[in-house]
C-alpha cells in the first residue's frame, strides 16, 4: 500500500513542473454589439470597448480573420447585414478573440 502512494505522489509531483509552462496564446473579449466598431475592409482595424465606461481598444485585423455567426463563418460584407438586423444591440454579445504574439484579431463571432 505505500508502495503504490509513493509512486501517485512521485507521479503528482513530476506533473507539477508541467503546469508551469502554460503561456497565454489568445484573449478573448466578450463586448455588446453596440460596442464594436467593425472594420471597413478586410486588412483594417476593429474598435471595442470592454464595459460602458471604457476607452476603446483598437486591434488589427488582417484577410486571415474569421467571422461567425452562430458558428457558420461569413464575409466581413455578410457579418455586416445580419449583425446590422439585430434590434437589441445592448443585450446581444460578440466574442473577440485576440493573438497575442500577432497583435492581431483572429476571430469575431456572434450567436444571433
Amino acid at each position: 500500500m505505500k508502495t503504490k502512494l509513493l509512486i501517485a505522489a512521485a507521479m503528482i509531483g513530476l506533473a507539477l513542473p508541467a503546469a508551469a509552462d502554460f503561456t497565454t496564446v489568445q484573449l478573448a473579449y466578450e463586448v455588446a454589439l453596440s460596442e464594436v466598431r467593425l472594420p471597413r475592409n478586410e486588412n483594417g482595424t476593429i474598435a471595442f470597448k470592454e464595459c460602458e465606461d471604457c476607452d476603446y481598444k483598437t486591434k488589427r485585423v488582417s484577410a486571415n480573420i474569421r467571422y461567425l455567426v452562430d458558428g457558420r463563418s461569413v464575409s466581413l460584407s455578410k457579418f455586416r447585414q445580419m449583425t446590422d438586423r439585430v434590434a437589441d444591440r445592448e443585450n446581444e454579445a460578440v466574442t473577440i478573440l485576440h493573438h497575442l504574439k500577432d497583435n492581431q484579431v483572429t476571430v469575431v463571432s456572434v450567436y444571433l
